[in-house]
């Protein structure tokens, strides 16, 4: 809080005080009217606004030292005594005046001393409670600085410390929740940079064993043309994991430079099958379109669809065994995916390992088994499917029914044309 603000702060404070005590004032001269005369009240407004002025200037001074008091039992404290050291001088101002007699100031005084007594022990016995779970709070925020998440602050009643304490665990799980998405966040950082670095290292020591070879010239023509395909080969992947990397950073991003249009969805799977038969035939894989012509128009880019499409299948085709298939479905959505296109790719073969089914679209993950971290791919096709299709407004998942032994099938929705 600024020193501007602080000062603003003490003089509405100031001017509360002051409105209060007009008010009592007013309220006690109007009362003393009715019951005795004007001249009584003039007297005794004159008598009781410079001790309440006194008082409320007392207490004012005290708040400006507030930051050199650590206990707020003091505080009250003073503030009852201010307000009984208030009665009694008044009493004592009455007395010398003679608006009371000496015995019934001395009982009043006794009275006035009765009820300072058990007004203190009673701020006491009302303080203990609150003096126990500021030092619970105070403990528990030890705790969390100490870097302890699973702590949660509690008091012993429903009052301002309860709701205080309250913000205090909604603090205390948002910082958890932050430090744990921080820190996934760093570890995916980490995958990335080990499975990049391990993708690029594969085909640079390749290469760079093949420069070797041509400089030393070792080589025979047949030998150095069958060297330049596999650099060709390797150039290629490169550029393939740069692209993809590319895209897939634009994507994360929010860049999305590519138009809407009303897409045949039945015309983009034949097509993208029927350009994908050739690679499935050479594994002998079947690759089946079943999607129906009369299906409703999807909003989306084709381009960016068939790269989903195209992404989907060679993976289900990777991953598909010899005389196995491939099946591409497509129809409404249901439910609260009434107004989509629902288009499912299923396969036939070993099917996704349950530990692994909640990561396969992160990027360059492979599956926990040392078979599927050596298959061919980047790793970032079904990543990129999915920032493609929720660019889209869509979403895609593994069906529920997928499984180890049953094949894996996935689906992702696009919004109608229209």
């Amino acid at each position: 809080m600024s020193d501007r603000t602080t000062t603003g702060d003490r003089r509405r404070m100031a001017a509360t005080s002051l409105g209060w005590l007009a008010g009592a004032l007013v309220a006690v001269a109007a009362v003393v009217a009715i019951a005795l005369d004007g001249r009584a009240a003039a007297l005794t407004v004159a008598m009781l606004a410079p001790l309440g002025a006194g008082a409320l200037i007392a207490a004012h001074a005290a708040d400006l030292r507030r930051s050199r008091s650590r206990s707020l039992s003091r505080r009250l404290a003073l503030g009852l005594g201010l307000a009984l050291g208030l009665v009694v001088l008044a009493l004592l101002i009455a007395v010398r005046a003679m608006f009371l007699s000496e015995h019934d100031a001395t009982i009043a005084i006794a009275a006035v001393g009765l009820a300072a007594v058990v007004g203190f022990r009673a701020v006491a016995v009302l303080l203990r409670g609150t003096r126990e779970d500021v030092a619970a709070l105070r403990r528990g925020l030890e705790r969390v600085r100490a870097g302890d998440r699973d702590v949660r602050l509690r008091t012993g009643a429903a009052d301002e410390l309860a709701a205080l304490a309250d913000a205090g665990n909604g603090m205390i799980v948002a910082l958890a929740t932050g430090e744990a998405a921080r820190d996934a966040s760093e570890q995916a950082r980490r995958d990335v940079v080990a499975a990049v670095s391990h993708d690029l290292r594969t085909p640079l020591t390749a290469l760079r064993l093949i420069v070797e070879a041509i400089e030393d010239d070792l080589l025979d023509p047949a030998t150095a043309r069958e060297y330049l395909r596999t650099m060709r080969t390797h150039v290629d992947t490169l550029g393939a994991l740069i692209d993809d990397l590319f895209e897939l950073s634009r994507l994360d991003a929010g860049v999305i430079e590519w138009s809407m249009e009303q897409v045949r969805l039945a015309e983009l799977v034949e097509e993208t099958v029927a350009a994908m038969r050739p690679e499935a035939r050479a594994k002998g894989v079947e690759v089946i379109d079943r999607v129906p012509a009369e299906l409703a128009l999807a909003r989306a880019n084709p381009e960016k669809l068939q790269r989903v499409l195209l992404n989907l299948l060679q993976n289900a085709i990777r991953h598909t065994p010899a005389d196995g298939s491939v099946v591409v479905l497509a129809g409404r959505g249901s439910g609260a995916d009434a107004d989509a296109v629902e288009i499912e790719v299923r396969d036939s073969g070993e099917g996704i390992a349950v530990a692994d089914r909640p990561r396969v679209f992160e990027p360059f993950y492979r599956g926990g088994s040392e078979a599927a971290r050596t298959r061919s791919g980047s790793g970032l096709g079904l990543a990129i499917a999915r920032a493609i299709v929720e660019a889209h407004g869509g979403r895609i998942w593994l069906a529920d029914g997928a499984g180890e032994a049953h094949g894996t099938v996935v689906r992702f929705t696009l919004p109608i044309s229209g």
